[in-house]
């Protein structure tokens, strides 16, 4: 059986999604701290960003405790993966070599971040696997 497709998150729910990826389960209040600790933002928000993340299935809510805690439903690859894709789709026409030309060309790439791209293509065309 397939996987469900879930949404796209928004740019905002992808900010709460940073943060239950890098901090795991968390309540309201301790993803609050997290993001003031950046830039200010509404209690109130992130309640209401993460009750609709809720009902898109973007979110589990673990409403066994007094304060709900919310965990991301899926691991940040698959949406990473889901992103570029409908990116490569939309803004590409599905051309793969003119989103790697765009990407590369946008931002200077590390020289470690090149050698992981070589070892990428090298795994890909069969070599050195």
């Amino acid at each position: 059986m397939p996987k469900r497709q879930l949404p796209l998150p928004t740019d905002a729910e992808l900010d709460l999604l940073r943060v239950l990826w890098n901090r795991g389960p968390a309540t309201v209040r301790q993803i609050f701290e997290t993001l003031s600790a950046d830039r200010e933002v509404g209690y109130t928000t992130i309640l209401k960003l993460l009750q609709i993340m809720a009902e898109k299935g973007l979110v589990h809510r673990d409403e066994s405790q007094r304060s709900h805690v919310y965990r991301a439903a899926i691991p940040a690859e698959q949406t990473q993966k889901q992103l570029v894709s409908d990116l490569l789709d939309r803004a590409f026409a599905g051309s793969t070599e003119q989103l790697v030309l765009q990407a590369l060309s946008s931002k200077k790439a590390s020289p470690a971040e090149l050698d992981q791209i070589r070892k990428l293509l090298d795994r890909i065309e069969g070599r050195n696997t």
